[in-house]
């Protein structure tokens, strides 16, 4: 674990202010109206909801996240996501089942191991026992983030809407509809400045959001003194008892705003980035946790002495001489909360796309110091729209509030029912500790869960849809994302095939290197078979890339590629597999093709000063003779397969390929190749000069015909929009257009 000095920790402290805690710092705006939208009728009731805020924010804020919850991150990275990566690296849970033993041995890849009768060994083989239960997470951890998308929506929408209410309260008689245009104009600009990324204006937010704790702190300290101190008595948990003993109606649908106090408290988790957490539990312990009881305890003081004025109570209670400064701090406060949810959207979407999840789509990196801080414009748009949309369709706080209440307790259920599989395999906690977690989280939880669920009608219908729309992207593209890495792995070629056709493939081979990407690891793919099988002729060099990503929040530079050699010597194909963690982004200024090309050097280089090489996997069918023909081999395939498929070049299943004889033969072969390493070294240099290509497959994903209609929707429709709209591999690889090679095919699954 990375040590710390003192003040280097107080320094990190105060800098998360900025990035970790503007959302949950700016409830008290919005707390109390949604506690009582319909007025304070007696004092006890203020006393009850407060000592309800006092104990909900000490409860889950405090001692489930800031001391339990922070402490289960993926090397400084939180969220369901980075939990759900702890899981896989720890249990095979990973739905697609591309991971090599040769992943575990990367430095950033940690896992622990499990003595055979232990309890973590037992939960390991039940995780693991069957494709449902590995199913089951996935469904949890992507209910998890779709409500975590809700947030970023809801948060920008009340906290401005809120913030820009002030404007209103010291002239009464503006319409509510100024305050809805000044939020719009404020979530525009918003939105529209965030292509420009907080690298340069990052360092205002900490100081920014410091200034706000200390003014509503000092207003709540100034309002006990000056209102009414008996609030006081609000810390003794006997009147939280007596708040639910009163029996009205209204005390159990105040629950969900009480809620809000502690929204904001997921995100804290979310935007952990790379602060220790012991930087976080500083800040919040010195500086956010008292000030926002002492803020919550002012305005509840204020209110008491001023019934009718609930409506507004944050405003109201700030006096006069300093009502425009707090104004505009509140104001400043509530963008840069939003823009922390907006980050974190972000984030989200870039995890869920590196495990599968979401459609590939355009990444921009808007700082050269950190790692973290990006940009997707088309989640942008769709975020500026929908937070729009909320804001002036609902136009008041409390709609938005029971909205917001239901987006922020999912979530966190969620996050309690992935810490209990987490607690025990990553952590080897004893299962009574386990219990007591999930009885305390839960307890406080679920009653906060019915009360925002009884308001789905008021507003709480607006994260459920915006999560079941999101759900329903999410899932359908990792169900097709799947089933097109189970067809590849059926279809691969068998390597007694390839040594069939001899070093020319059967083929012409002509100067030049051909990279084919493909989604399989090891194996050769049936795109290969496909083209030598339509045209006739195949490069010198033949490298297949394998691009995927692994469970980890990033993979070093140096430990990125893994490459191999398919076959002999004189057949010149090769593997490279690329690895990516889901913090990883390819840059427009990174090189794709030099980085291969690099790696194809320095491997055929490493390979040279070794004995004879040989790719185990792919020499299994070996012993399995190759004399067959080709049309046997083929018509076998072809008859083997559950799943069919089809290219764009239609050919018969009983199509053969002839060996043809290749022209590189003889001397002509023999000035393109080498069993030596500078010889072979000047032969892929050649062919780098002769011209390089890269081979994607164009593939129309189908489902079978005998598929149930929601599957057909979901595969025929859904699935081939999505693809659409996504961006193309050659795209995010900055392949150049005129070395690209698309090979059609039609999978049906």
């Amino acid at each position: 674990m990375q040590k710390f000095s003192s003040i280097l920790l107080l320094r990190l402290a105060f800098q998360s202010l900025g990035v970790v805690f503007g959302d949950l710092g700016t409830s008290p705006l919005y707390v109390f109206y949604n506690i009582f939208p319909h007025g304070v009728d007696d004092d006890e009731d203020v006393i009850g909801a407060l000592s309800l805020i006092i104990y909900t924010l000490t409860l889950i804020p405090l001692m489930k996240y800031v001391f339990v919850v922070l402490r289960a991150n993926d090397n400084g990275q939180g969220g369901t996501f980075a939990l759900y990566s702890l899981l896989c690296r720890h249990a095979k849970v990973s739905t697609i089942p591309n991971q090599h033993k040769t992943d575990e041995e990367l430095t950033t890849y940690s896992r622990q191991t499990y003595e055979e009768n232990s309890l973590a060994a037992k939960v390991k083989r039940w995780l693991e026992g069957h494709a449902y239960k590995k199913n089951c997470l996935l469904i949890l951890v992507l209910i998890g983030t779709c409500t975590a998308i809700g947030d970023g929506i809801l948060t920008p929408a009340i906290s401005v809407l809120s913030a820009s209410g002030g404007i209103r309260v010291q002239n009464q008689n503006m319409s509510t509809d100024v305050v809805v245009i000044v939020a719009v104009i404020i979530l525009i600009g918003l939105f529209c400045m965030q292509h420009y990324g907080t690298d340069k204006v990052g360092w205002l937010f900490a100081p920014l959001v410091l200034l706000w704790f200390i003014l509503i702190g000092g207003v709540g300290v100034v309002n006990i003194h000056k209102y009414n101190s008996s609030v006081l008595k609000a810390y003794n948990p006997v009147y939280l008892f007596r708040y639910f003993k009163r029996g009205k109606s209204e005390i159990w649908t105040s629950l969900g705003g009480v809620m809000l106090s502690i929204t904001g408290t997921e995100a804290l988790y979310a935007d952990l980035c790379h602060f220790p957490v012991l930087a976080i539990q500083i800040a919040f312990t010195l500086v956010v946790f008292p000030c926002l009881l002492l803020a919550y305890t002012g305005q509840a003081a204020y209110i008491i002495d001023h019934k009718d004025h609930v409506a507004d109570a944050f405003y109201r209670s700030i006096p006069g001489a300093i009502y425009w400064p707090a104004f505009i701090i509140a104001t400043l406060a509530a963008v840069v909360a939003s823009q922390a949810t907006i980050s974190a959207t972000y984030s989200i979407i870039k995890q869920a796309l590196a495990l599968g999840c979401f459609p590939r789509v355009n990444i921009v990196h808007t700082s050269k110091k950190f790692l973290g801080q990006i940009y997707i414009p088309d989640i942008n748009w769709v975020l500026m729209i929908l937070c729009i949309a909320v804001t002036a369709g609902f136009k008041n706080q409390s709609q938005i509030g029971n909205a917001y209440g239901t987006a922020v307790v999912i979530v966190m259920l969620v996050t309690t029912f992935l810490m209990v599989p987490v607690m025990l395999l990553v952590w080897k906690s004893h299962w009574i500790l386990v219990v007591i977690f999930l009885v305390l989280s839960l307890t406080v939880e679920l009653p906060y869960f019915t009360a925002c669920i009884n308001k789905v009608d008021q507003g709480g219908w607006v994260p459920l849809v915006i999560a079941i729309t999101f759900f329903i992207i999410m899932y359908v593209w990792h169900f097709c994302t799947v089933k097109r890495y189970e067809f590849e792995m059926h279809s691969k070629v068998s390597m007694a095939w390839i040594l069939g056709l001899g070093p020319s493939l059967g083929l012409v081979r002509v100067p030049g290197i051909g990279f084919v990407y493909t989604e399989l690891a090891s194996g050769v793919p049936h795109i290969f078979s496909h083209f030598i099988t339509n045209l006739p002729a195949i490069h010198s060099v033949v490298v297949f890339v394998c691009v995927k990503y692994l469970p980890v929040y990033t993979v070093p530079v140096e430990e990125r590629f893994i490459m191999k050699r398919i076959g002999p010597k004189n057949y010149h194909m090769f593997r490279c597999v690329a690895r990516y963690g889901y913090k990883d982004i390819h840059k427009k200024d990174e090189d794709f093709e030099k980085m291969l090309l690099d790696r194809l050097l320095v491997f055929v280089r490493l390979e040279s000063m070794m004995d004879g090489y040989s790719d185990s996997e792919d020499f299994t069918m070996m012993e399995q003779k190759g004399e067959r023909s080709t049309r046997a081999l083929l018509t076998e395939k072809a008859g083997s397969n559950t799943m069919s498929s089809i290219g764009d070049m239609s050919y018969s299943s009983h199509d053969s390929i002839m060996p043809a004889k290749s022209p590189l033969t003889g001397n002509s072969l023999t000035r393109y190749s080498s069993q030596t390493f500078g010889d072979e070294q000047e032969f892929l240099n050649r062919c780098k000069d002769a011209g390089i290509v890269h081979i994607l497959g164009n593939t129309v994903v189908l489902a079978r015909r005998d598929s149930g209609i929601v599957k057909k929707v979901a595969v025929n429709y859904v699935y081939a929009f999505l693809r659409k709209l996504c961006r193309e591999n050659s795209v995010i690889f900055n392949v150049p257009h005129e070395s690209l090679l698309n090979v059609g095919q039609i999978y049906y699954i």
